[in-house]
């Protein structure tokens, strides 16, 4: 599954980074702790939290995440918009909370 079919699926709103909607999704990962997604998170994984701020994004990148889903109706900073669009990392964003959209995540995935 792709970022952008993962976006139709579960009806999200996409903020920025559109140039990596084609991105392949490897699995999912769910931390509001930026040092644990640094030290478990995977390469394509889809990570989702409440989190906002820039350092969101360049935790993203370093990691290499397929994509960023905000919970809960929250939107991005202005700084974490542009570093999503800069670095070309999609960042989404849902009004589900947290354990609805990984259980989302988790069926499609499954299939």
């Amino acid at each position: 599954m792709t970022v952008s079919e993962m976006i139709n699926k579960l009806g999200l709103t996409v903020f920025g980074g559109e140039n990596g909607l084609h991105r392949p999704i490897a699995g999912g990962y769910v931390s509001d702790l930026l040092s644990d997604v640094m030290g478990n998170a995977s390469e394509g994984d889809v990570w989702i939290t409440l989190q906002t701020h820039k350092n969101v994004m360049a935790v993203a990148s370093l990691k290499e995440v397929a994509a960023v889903i905000l919970v809960k109706g929250l939107k991005p900073d202005a700084d974490t918009l542009a570093q999503s669009q800069k670095e070309g990392i999609p960042l989404l964003g849902t009004t589900l909370e947290t354990f609805e959209v990984a259980g989302q995540l988790y069926e499609f995935l499954k299939k």
